[in-house]
């Protein structure tokens, strides 16, 4: 597989974390977590977060031991070459799984809260279009533009969940656990996926300028969207009440277009586009990725050439629920659980077996 020869810098880096992770507060996550923890469901981001240091500790120890080597090898190295490729092999259908999933809930985000004439597998095709060529272009180009949009894009949301807290009530937050403590640290606990894209962040870990650039790079990230996308939650929950967040969809956009500024009304026309620019970086990281990914397993040099292909299967495959609003969100939902035990442990499996080996006397080790 042929090597990426340039390097991003823990800006871009950053960057791009934030909005993989990031932009989850303003899909149907946010709904999810509320269906059983109701109005003590912003605790899930902070608690999993928190959980998640563990196997994110881990997963960098083993990745500055091999500072030049991507997560596939690494894996190979560690594991055997059986082995490895076999959970290689795992992580990519867990990745298409999870890209299907996003790419069919945004489409529906676009039909049904903006373009409700626009027919589901045009919007598709251009979302899918658009982070297509972003992916082609590399990943320094996709950094770079990161870079460059992440402040506008978290300066709109400040303003949006500004406006939901001064419009909202902060009674609604109680009673503050909701159905009880052991409830939600349970809950909690089995979301802890929802942070498994550091895992994958390793496949690109040697693609950034440093080992101590994603170290640093990966827990300012972490430490970022942990915050962040809890004061989104509790902003919903202010403005709606959890019942009424129950029952919405996708929370970040009835949010924005129930908000107003002054004599200022419909402003989600003014949020619209940063979340769309913030959606498009995203599947181009995915995109990325996957076909990163997809090349290695299979050997093939120029893996650039299968983006427009994955971006293609992604659209056949997203197509196939009829109602995704309702279908794809439960089988995320039951995602979020399963994935949860590979991300806790699989670092840890690595470290514990590098340790007992003797680690990377290969390697000099970079932190």
């Amino acid at each position: 597989m042929e090597q990426h020869t340039g390097k991003i810098g823990i800006r871009e880096y950053i960057a791009m974390v934030i909005l993989m992770i990031g932009t989850k507060l303003a899909d149907d996550l946010p709904s999810i977590l509320f269906q059983k923890l109701e109005n003590a469901a912003w605790f899930t981001p902070i608690i999993a977060g928190f959980i998640s240091i563990i196997p994110i500790f881990f997963l960098i120890k083993v990745l500055s031991q091999y500072p030049k080597t991507n997560l596939m090898e690494i894996l190979q190295i560690i594991l055997g070459k059986p082995i490895g490729y076999l959970f290689v092999f795992m992580l990519w259908i867990m990745g298409l799984a999870a890209n299907t999933f996003d790419t069919a809930i945004y489409t529906d985000i676009i039909g049904t809260m903006y373009f409700t004439e626009t027919p589901t597998i045009f919007i598709y095709i251009v979302l899918m279009a658009v982070s297509a060529y972003g992916a082609k272009k590399g990943l320094e180009q996709i950094g770079s533009v990161a870079a460059s949009v992440i402040t506008y894009i978290k300066v709109s949301l400040f303003i949006a969940l500004i406006l939901a807290f001064s419009n909202g009530n902060i009674n609604y937050i109680f009673p503050i656990f909701g159905p009880g403590k052991w409830e939600v640290v349970k809950e909690s606990s089995l979301k802890v996926s929802l942070y498994i894209d550091f895992i994958y962040l390793g496949v690109i870990a040697s693609y950034v300028s440093s080992t101590k650039a994603f170290t640093k790079g990966t827990w300012i990230s972490l430490i970022i969207v942990i915050i962040e996308i809890p004061i989104a939650m509790l902003a919903y929950l202010c403005l709606f009440d959890y019942e009424s967040v129950k029952l919405l969809n996708y929370p970040f956009h009835e949010t924005i277009r129930y908000i107003s500024l002054g004599f200022l009304t419909n402003i989600e026309t003014f949020f619209f586009p940063f979340w769309l620019l913030a959606s498009f970086v995203r599947f181009s990281i995915y995109l990325y990725i996957s076909a990163v990914m997809f090349g290695w397993l299979f050997k093939i040099k120029n893996f650039e050439y299968l983006i427009p292909p994955f971006a293609t299967l992604l659209v056949i495959l997203g197509m196939i629920p009829e109602t995704p609003t309702f279908t794809v969100a439960d089988m995320k939902a039951k995602a979020l659980s399963f994935a949860t035990p590979t991300f806790f442990f699989l670092p840890l499996i690595l470290w514990s077996i590098m340790k007992i080996r003797g680690g990377n006397k290969n390697e000099k080790k970079e932190m």
